[in-house]
């Protein structure tokens, strides 16, 4: 799928709720997943990034190099945090803006509600860098991008380094 670019305004539009967990949202999470794997390093996607405004995240950081702890590769539907703690400022890249990173301010330890794919619902805490991941995934479903979080865009915004292929 097309991953939509900074400055596209559709990335500012609000997600909807999914309803229903149908055939036609299992198939799109099945191809929301493959354009994530094309990502050069990507841990997330958000519906919103592929121009599907549901509430839909994708959030898998297990293969990072450093050892992290985590929840391994959640598909998360309806996706609500209901708690943080702590706050901690951390390098993010984004599949929407493929040139920079950029400094952002998170909290350092989330919990949250989602549904999965199989219609499961999921109470989970998580911290460090996952935490930061699904973060940054949830802000798509609200219009925003690390971008608009930045400490400074003055100090804090970096052109990114090119991945080889």
């Amino acid at each position: 799928m097309e991953i939509l670019i900074y400055p596209d305004q559709r990335l500012k539009q609000l997600s909807e709720s999914v309803e229903t967990i149908d055939k036609e949202i299992l198939d799109f999470i099945k191809e929301l997943e493959e354009t994530r794997k094309q990502g050069p390093g990507a841990v997330g996607i958000a519906a919103p990034q592929v121009d599907m405004f549901k509430r839909v995240v994708i959030v898998d950081v297990s293969n990072m190099r450093k050892p992290v702890d985590n929840h391994g590769h959640m598909i998360m539907i309806n996706p609500e945090i209901t708690a943080w703690d702590g706050m901690d400022m951390g390098r993010e890249g984004c599949l929407s803006v493929p040139d920079f990173t950029g400094n952002v301010i998170r909290a350092e330890k989330i919990k949250l509600n989602y549904t999965d794919e199989t219609g499961k619902s999921h109470e989970i805490e998580s911290s460090g860098f996952e935490a930061r991941a699904i973060q940054h995934e949830m802000d798509h479903l609200d219009g925003l991008l690390f971008l608009d979080r930045l400490v400074s865009r003055r100090s804090d915004l970096f052109k990114r380094k090119k991945y080889k292929k």
